[in-house]
C-alpha cells in the first residue's frame, strides 16, 4: 500500500545486512518441516497463544506504532486489533480449509483410482511490507502463511519497523517454534530476501512490485503483489449526501490518505454536485489536526502530495478548504479540490495523501467511463439510495472490490478476497480459505481402489494389436457421445 519512500535506517537494533539473509533463510527452512508436520491443530494452538500475548502487550506495541507513523491513537489501536481478530477467525476455520480433498473420478477410466489432494506449504515465505500500515499488513500476511505451515520472515519498511519488531518478539517470548522472525534494513536487504525465499508477498508501489514479479519469474517462484490504487467514488443524484460526504471524507482522509484503498477521485452527478461539494467541504473543514488527521509518514511522500497540489492549482483547480502545507512537520492540510480534470496528476497518479479531487459528471455512464479510465483497479465505492442500482453500477466497474455506501468496508472482511485488478496487483489478500491456500502447493496422490494384476493394465507395455484395439474402443466410448461413440 505504500508508494514513494526511501529506506532510511532507524534505531531499532542493528539493521540486518543483505549477506545475512541467506543464512537466516537456511535456518528457517531447516525449522519449517517440523512446523508443517506438527499439524494444523498444533499451529492453531500456537497462533492463539500468540494472540493472547499480543493483547497482553497492546499498549507497548500501539505506542511504538503511533510513534513510528504519527497516526492518531484510535487508528493505531484499530490497526493493532485487525490481525488479532484475523487470528481468531482463521484459527477457527484453518483445519477445515486445509483438509485433504478427494475429487470424484472424472470418467470411468479413473473409476478404479482414488485421488487425494493435499496442501503443502511453501517452505519459507517472505512478507515485505510498507510504512503506512506496518503492523497490520505484516501480521495479516504472516498469519495465514504460518497457519498453512510455512516459515515466515517479515521485512518491514525501515522507516517504521519498531511496532513490527516489538510484535514479532512475542513469538519467541511464548516459546513458539523458530519459524517466524523479522528482518529490517535497507532496500538491498529486501532484495536479498526476494532472491532467497520460496514465496514473496509484497505490498508497495507498482514500480517495485513489477521488479519483484520479474525477479520471481526468473526464479520460477510465486508472488502475491498488492500495489497502487487510484480509487474512485461515484455519488449519484439519489444518494444521501450527508452520508456520502462523511463516508467519502473518511475514505479519503483516514490515515492521512495513506491507504491503497483511499478515495482519490470523486465523480458526482451534476444535479447534486454543488450541494455535495458544500457538505464535503464543511465536514473536512471541521476535522482536527493531530486528532482526526495526522502528518504524512515520510518527507518523500510529503513532496509527492505537495507537488500534486501545486500542479492542480497551477492548472486551474480551486481549493474549497485546506491547501496548507508544512514540510518540516510533513503536514498537508486536508484539501478538497474542484475544477479538476483528467489531465492533472492529482487525478491520474496515486496521491497517497489527504487530497480529494471532486468532478461533476452528466450521468452514471460518464461516471463509470471515467472511473474505469485509470491504470489502477483496486477498489471503488458507489453512493446511492437504490441498492439495486448500486449493484448494477458496481458490476460495471474495473475494480477488485466495490463498496456501496461505505469506504474501506472490504478491507475488514476477511472472508472475502482483496484482489487488485490491472496495475493494482497480482493475487489477493484475505478471502477465507484462499488466504491460506495461496501459500500452499497442491499435491495429488493417486492410488488404486482395487488391486489389479499387472497383466490387466491395458495402458502398459507391451502394446499389442488386441490391447490397442480394445483400449481404443474403450477410450472412444468413454469420451464420445451419441452414435459417434461406437465408431472406430
Amino acid at each position: 500500500m505504500t508508494r514513494q519512500h526511501t529506506e532510511t535506517e532507524v534505531g531499532a537494533g542493528l539493521p540486518d545486512r543483505p549477506d545475512r539473509v541467506s543464512e537466516l533463510v537456511a535456518n528457517m527452512r531447516a525449522a519449517q518441516p517440523s512446523w508443517e508436520h506438527a499439524g494444523v491443530e498444533t499451529r492453531v494452538r500456537w497462533l492463539r497463544r500468540y494472540a493472547e500475548w499480543l493483547l497482553d502487550n497492546q499498549e507497548r506495541i500501539v505506542g511504538a506504532l503511533a510513534a513510528d507513523t504519527g497516526k492518531p491513537l484510535v487508528e493505531a489501536r484499530i490497526e493493532f486489533t485487525v490481525p488479532v481478530d484475523m487470528i481468531k477467525y482463521s484459527a477457527r476455520h484453518a483445519k477445515r480449509w486445509l483438509r485433504p480433498e478427494h475429487p470424484a473420478p472424472p470418467n470411468l477410466l479413473n473409476a478404479l483410482k482414488r485421488a487425494t489432494v493435499t496442501h503443502r506449504p511453501y517452505p519459507v515465505v517472505a512478507v515485505i511490507t510498507p510504512w503506512n500500515f506496518p503492523l497490520g499488513l505484516s501480521l495479516c500476511d504472516a498469519i495465514p502463511a504460518l497457519l498453512a505451515g510455512a516459515a515466515v520472515i517479515v521485512k518491514p519498511a525501515s522507516a517504521t519497523p519498531h511496532s513490527v519488531i516489538a510484535a514479532i518478539e512475542g513469538w519467541a517470548a511464548i516459546g513458539a517454534p523458530p519459524v517466524f522472525t523479522v528482518l529490517h534494513g535497507p532496500g538491498a536487504t529486501g532484495a536479498a530476501l526476494v532472491d532467497a525465499a520460496d514465496y514473496v508477498q509484497f505490498t508497495g508501489s507498482t514500480e517495485v512490485g513489477t521488479e519483484i514479479a520479474r525477479r520471481c519469474a526468473e526464479r520460477l517462484i510465486p508472488c502475491g503483489l498488492e500495489l497502487g490504487g487510484k480509487d474512485p467514488a461515484i455519488v449519484l443524484s439519489d444518494a444521501d449526501l450527508d452520508l456520502a460526504a462523511r463516508g467519502i471524507a473518511w475514505g479519503a482522509l483516514a490515515n492521512a490518505g495513506q491507504m491503497c484503498t483511499s478515495v482519490e477521485r470523486v465523480y458526482v452527478e451534476a444535479a447534486v454536485y454543488s450541494e455535495f461539494v458544500k457538505k464535503l467541504t464543511a465536514h473536512v473543514d471541521s476535522l482536527e489536526r493531530g486528532v482526526d488527521v495526522a502528518p504524512l509518514v515520510t518527507t518523500e511522500q510529503f513532496d509527492v502530495v505537495s507537488a500534486q497540489l501545486k500542479d492542480a492549482v497551477a492548472s486551474g483547480a480551486q481549493i474549497t478548504t485546506g491547501g496548507g502545507t508544512d514540510r518540516s512537520a510533513r503536514w498537508v492540510q486536508p484539501t478538497v479540490l474542484t475544477g479538476v480534470d483528467h489531465t492533472m496528476t492529482c487525478v491520474q497518479e496515486e496521491t497517497f495523501g489527504p487530497v480529494i479531487p471532486v468532478m461533476p459528471v452528466a450521468d452514471e455512464d460518464q461516471a463509470v467511463t471515467l472511473a474505469n479510465s485509470s491504470r489502477f483497479g483496486l477498489s471503488a465505492s458507489v453512493w446511492t439510495r437504490d441498492k439495486r442500482r448500486g449493484r448494477r453500477i458496481a458490476a460495471r466497474l474495473d475494480a477488485g472490490a466495490v463498496n456501496i455506501n461505505d469506504s474501506h468496508a472490504n478491507v475488514f472482511f476477511f472472508a472475502a478476497p482483496m484482489d487488485g485488478w490491472k496495475e493494482s496487483g497480482l493475487g489477493g489478500r484475505f478471502g477465507g480459505a484462499t488466504a491460506l491456500l495461496k501459500y500452499c502447493r497442491p499435491q495429488t496422490i493417486t492410488a488404486a481402489r482395487v488391486a489389479i494384476p499387472y497383466q490387466r493394465y491395458l495402458l502398459w507395455f507391451p502394446y499389442t494389436r488386441v490391447s490397442t484395439a480394445l483400449l481404443g474402443r474403450i477410450m472412444r466410448a468413454l469420451a464420445a457421445t451419441g452414435r459417434r461413440r461406437w465408431r472406430w
